[in-house]
């Protein structure tokens, strides 16, 4: 259990956290949420013990082995798959015990360690490193590429994957999907449901939270909260709670007020002064009940174009792409008044380069695309904070788009996006990433385009801010076209998808719950190629002696007696999968009954569907209870079966 009782953490002359206490408890899954800058980051470096405390105590259960995602990757010449393989710390100690065990010739040491390696993974450390990576979005031939020749975003997908590969009781994960694309988010939505130990994640992915999460951790006002459920149930736990403080704020103002009456209209006369005097104490002694903030800083508007036509853009035989090099090929679709259209597919497969296309950043390797007359596109993109000059303010963006406007005006129009008071002319260099993005949407919201391209709106974006865009965007009467890892934004705004893969664009006849199926079929197909294949790869190992080499061999035999292994515990596996979706269910039902129950006026309007529906409620909270032990019991059975 890693516990933190009391603790207080300031950053500078800022309070992060002041006398906070709470409890991880083995094998949950939490995630944990609040505003940026609240201090969620620092909280895991104190986890660690990169942050000191000025009060406090945070306990980690020795021995704890603690998995993190680095936040450097140095420029290194050894392949991808090596790299990755590297991140199994017991693994790679076990190794150089290997190497030195046959350096001293000590044949009893080194049939020690090669048993041990058969229970580390070794002899699956190559397949299990490449699903990963595979899941991750790297290629074949990427895995045999030296790190040093990706990019930034790729090589924190290599250092994501090395605390994956690591057989931790503790994985802390920071903005895990920030560098991350739909299709790689749902592998690692899948990875992290089936995590055996306790996770504790940084997210503002409210979608990602709900999938695998069994807590929320949210920072409130300098406190630790921790909420039962995933980030659907804190939400509906959060505002049932505000309700109450709410109700008993207002119970406690009326007492209050009451009482004060009574003073004012009896504190002078005699045969009233004692009780006046003891209702003053009682006054004094009075502590309200603080009401959680609720409101977001956050309420933003698109505003509707000042005109528009019926054909927005036309698309002919158009080939995207860079020079002579074509990476999507032949496109012919339209986009027509109102469509509102997400782009769905792998980074690296040309999204960004149908937008920047489209925008005429870059120009068509072959074809045409047609604007209708008067379109003016708004564009967005994670680069485009790079274009915002590091010496003006926010004030000073607007005002060089627009010299006419009144400094009231753009001042009121920056207020929504929280760009107020003093923030309005502080300096871009002085703003977060998170600040620095809402700029960027404030600028592309103010010129009122009648096309919206927004490729990855959300990132370094807290979840009121998300919110307050999907609000926003809901009621953007413009045509718009959407690349975003957020399944919420998607969900509630795009009507229609587009799917690139393998150099085409075409239209996906689903919806996102079909895309996850299509995106696992192909992840399964993968990981069977693996697990069927005899060839496994061994590079990195060192030369095995004839018994090293007979181990190898009775490891073959081993993978053969795993596969019918496997094979003769899927349907048991099956009737826990059956038995999770069906607890899932009774939670939804539940929550749907706590919903209706939490109208104080259904009790008054319908007293008898009132007490029907908590009776539901029960048998639903007894069904769930009993499915949970025989889930339990399977769960139980499941792992002694795997132990034999």
């Amino acid at each position: 259990m890693i516990s933190l009782s009391d603790v207080t953490i300031m950053r500078g002359t800022k309070t992060l956290l002041d006398h906070a206490s709470t409890s991880i408890f083995p094998g949950q899954k939490v995630g944990i949420i609040g505003r940026n800058g609240c201090g969620k980051s620092t909280l895991f470096a104190a986890i660690k013990g990169e942050v000191v405390t000025e009060s406090g105590n945070i306990c980690v259960p020795r021995g704890f082995k603690i998995s993190s995602v680095s936040q450097q990757t140095p420029s290194l010449d050894i392949p991808a798959l090596d790299y990755v393989k590297q991140g199994d710390l017991d693994l790679q100690e076990l190794l150089r015990e290997k190497e030195r065990a046959y350096a001293q010739n000590n044949g009893e040491k080194i049939a020690l360690i090669e048993d041990k390696l058969g229970i580390a993974g070794a002899w699956t450390i190559d397949s299990r490193a490449k699903i990963l990576m595979h899941g991750l979005g790297f290629s074949e031939d990427e895995m045999g590429k030296a790190v040093k020749e990706f990019s930034g975003g790729w090589r924190m997908r290599l250092n994501l994957a090395q605390a994956l590969i690591y057989k931790s009781d503790v994985l802390l994960l920071d903005e895990p999907t920030n560098h991350l694309d739909l299709d790689t988010i749902i592998f690692l939505e899948n990875y992290l449901k089936s995590y055996q130990g306790t996770i504790m994640c940084i997210s503002h992915d409210r979608d990602f939270l709900d999938t695998f999460c069994s807590h929320i951790l949210h920072f409130e006002a300098a406190k630790l909260v921790t909420y039962t459920g995933n980030y659907s149930d804190y939400e509906r736990l959060r505002a049932e709670r505000i309700r109450c403080e709410k109700a008993n704020r207002k119970r406690e103002e009326a007492s209050l007020a009451h009482m004060q009456d009574f003073v004012e209209r009896f504190r002078y006369k005699a045969s009233k002064a004692k009780q006046a005097q003891s209702m003053l104490k009682a006054i004094d002694r009075l502590k309200l009940t603080a009401v959680t903030a609720e409101e977001s800083p956050y309420h933003i508007h698109f505003q509707d174009p000042e005109r528009t036509v019926d054909i927005i853009a036309d698309l002919k035989e158009l080939d995207c792409g860079y020079g002579d090099e074509s990476i999507l090929k032949n496109i012919n679709l339209m986009l027509i008044r109102g469509d509102r259209i997400g782009l769905l597919g792998r980074n690296g497969q040309g999204k960004s380069t149908l937008i920047k296309t489209l925008c005429s950043v870059i120009p068509p390797v072959k074809g045409t695309v047609t604007l209708g007359k008067g379109i003016k596109i708004g564009y967005f993109a994670q680069h485009e904070l790079d274009q915002l000059s590091g010496q003006m303010s926010a004030l000073d963006h607007l005002r060089a788009i627009d010299h006419d406007a009144k400094e009231k005006d753009l001042r009121t129009f920056l207020g929504s996006f929280s760009f107020s008071g003093d923030k309005a002319t502080a300096k871009v260099e002085t703003m977060s990433g998170g600040e620095q993005a809402r700029l960027a949407l404030a600028i592309v919201a103010y010129q009122k385009p009648n096309l919206l391209l927004l490729d990855e709106p959300t990132n370094h974006l807290d979840l009121d801010m998300r919110e307050a865009l999907s609000l926003a965007l809901s009621s953007y009467q413009g045509a718009l076209i959407l690349v975003s890892h957020d399944r919420h934004l998607l969900e509630a705004i795009a009507d229609k998808l587009w799917l690139i893969d393998d150099g085409k664009v075409s239209e996906f006849n689903g919806d996102l719950n079909d895309y996850q199926e299509f995106l696992n079929k192909k992840n399964k197909e993968y990981k069977d190629k693996l697990d069927s294949s005899e060839n496994n790869s061994q590079n990195g190992q060192i030369t095995m002696s004839n018994a090293a080499k007979a181990q190898t061999y009775k490891t073959k035999e081993q993978k053969k007696l795993e596969a019918q292994k496997r094979q003769a515990l899927r349907p048991l596996k099956l009737e826990i999968e059956k038995l999770e979706k069906h607890m899932e269910k009774l939670k939804k039902d539940m929550a749907a009954i706590d919903e209706a129950l939490a109208d104080g006026s259904l009790y008054q309007t319908d007293s008898a569907k009132a007490q029907e529906m908590s009776i539901n409620r029960a048998k639903l909270n007894d069904e769930l209870d009993e499915t949970e032990m025989t889930w339990l019991e399977k769960q139980d059975e499941l792992e002694k079966a795997q132990a034999q």
